[in-house]
């Protein structure tokens, strides 16, 4: 099985500098663009099998590019919405830093402002990643459409990484990362690719 982990194109939030996580900003123009840019290389090289998508617009609007280039419906699934980032949610970055300030080594299993904890953060991604794993066979090739914080833990749900692992996978706007699963073995085979020329 290849997965095809895609983020959304450049939102609204990227322009206004806000905190985006579950506001549920549009694609700019230059995102509308580079969903298409970004389809147009994945349906040259893959066979897409079936698109998964986050229910937010920025990555439902992004997945739309690939299913009709594909000619794949979407599976919406609302477990691969961007982490829950409660009051924070649409503030400017000044704003939400004097109203919510950081707090440091708070346990994975608690929360602040409203969002959720990092084990229910990790437990969503994995409970969406074994749903999709189990959904298909060996033999198809699948694409995800979500966002930075969620595929992160994508990446870590898929290589066994440990909830509280400090390690960090950098996903550009409408990247690519491809992964495998051949019987047991767990491949990465291209990670936050945008070389769509």
């Amino acid at each position: 099985m290849i997965l095809l982990i895609i983020r959304h194109g450049e939102s609204e939030a990227d322009l206004l500098k806000v905190h985006e996580g579950r506001a549920d900003y549009p694609l700019t123009e230059r995102g509308h663009k580079q969903a298409e840019m970004m389809s147009t290389y994945v349906n040259e090289h893959y066979t897409v099998n079936k698109i998964y998508s986050s229910t937010l617009q920025r990555a439902m609007s992004t997945a739309k590019y690939l299913s009709n280039k594909a000619g794949v419906d979407i599976v919406p699934m609302d477990d691969l919405q961007e982490f829950n980032n409660g009051l924070l949610a649409g503030l400017g970055f000044e704003e939400a830093d004097m109203r919510y300030p950081q707090i440091k080594d708070l346990p994975i299993d608690k929360a602040v402002y409203e969002m959720e904890s990092m084990l229910n953060f990790r437990t969503r991604a994995d409970r969406v990643l074994n749903q999709i794993i189990s959904e298909n066979n060996a033999n198809q090739t699948v694409a995800i459409i979500s966002h930075g914080k969620m595929i992160n833990q994508l990446y870590a749900s898929f290589l066994g990484l440990p909830v509280d692992n400090k390690c960090i996978f950098i996903s550009s706007d409408v990247c690519l990362h491809v992964l495998k699963i051949v019987n047991d073995r767990r491949v990465v085979l291209q990670s936050n690719f945008t070389d769509y020329k």
